[in-house]
């Protein structure tokens, strides 16, 4: 039996931990905006993109006009979110495709973070802008 507290709440299998509840509303944004992509660009592509062997490219172009590409570098283009925020993003495209998913992830943590991180002053200036545009 249960009682009227927890009658109240309804579980999430997709959110056992209630994270949404800690999210800000910045976090919310970006998750909402990156679900809305991936349900009207990616899902509708994907499928025949994996049947016909092939990466579509043309996301990339949309990835990076949403400030996707090193979305938690600071400057240079990027987008300067936390480290949630860009947990979120992958979420959300692993959700749609695993392969744009890792496109970003490559993208971003072992390309353009190393560059921030240890580049000079004029690596990160010619790379990462051109970068975070796709």
């Amino acid at each position: 039996m249960q009682n009227p507290a927890s009658a109240k709440r309804q579980l999430n299998p997709m959110d056992l931990y209630d994270v949404q509840a800690e999210l800000s509303d910045e976090e919310r944004m970006v998750q909402e905006t990156v679900a809305r992509f991936v349900d009207d660009k990616v899902i509708p592509v994907i499928r025949d993109a994996f049947e016909n062997h092939y990466f579509p490219r043309d996301l990339i172009t949309q990835v990076a006009e949403l400030g996707l590409l090193g979305s938690s570098i600071e400057g240079y283009d990027c987008a300067g979110m936390n480290a949630i925020c860009y947990g979120l993003i992958c979420q959300e495209l692993e959700r749609g495709d695993s392969g744009l998913r890792s496109f970003v992830s490559v993208q971003s943590s072992l390309v353009m973070y190393p560059i921030h991180t240890y580049g000079s002053e004029e690596q990160k200036q010619r790379w990462l802008p051109a970068m975070a545009r796709g």
